[in-house]
């Protein structure tokens, strides 16, 4: 269907209406995942947790509670409540 000349009548114009409708288009995109990347990143750090937890506690058991590996994960587990603590501030 081609359009009259009379409604868009140079080129900037055309290009004006073409970046709106990419603009809109990218607007409503980027409005509805919006709420399943803050669920996602809510589960991938409570997940991380759970994983150092996890980690640390089998290297007190196997290694001791002062071993290098114990105090890396230790250091891990600290960082992973450290992020989750960020994920909750940002979550409210």
């Amino acid at each position: 269907m081609k359009l009259p000349a009379l409604w868009f009548p140079s080129i900037p114009g055309k290009n004006v209406l073409a970046s709106l409708a990419l603009g809109g288009f990218l607007f409503l995109a980027c409005a509805a995942g919006a709420a399943a990347a803050k669920a996602k990143d809510w589960d991938g750090c409570n997940r991380r947790v759970r994983y150092t937890e996890t980690r640390y506690h089998e290297a007190v058991e196997r290694f001791g509670p002062y071993s290098r590996e114990a105090l890396h994960w230790e250091h891990e587990r600290h960082e992973a409540y450290k992020r989750l603590e960020h994920c909750r501030r940002e979550w409210r």
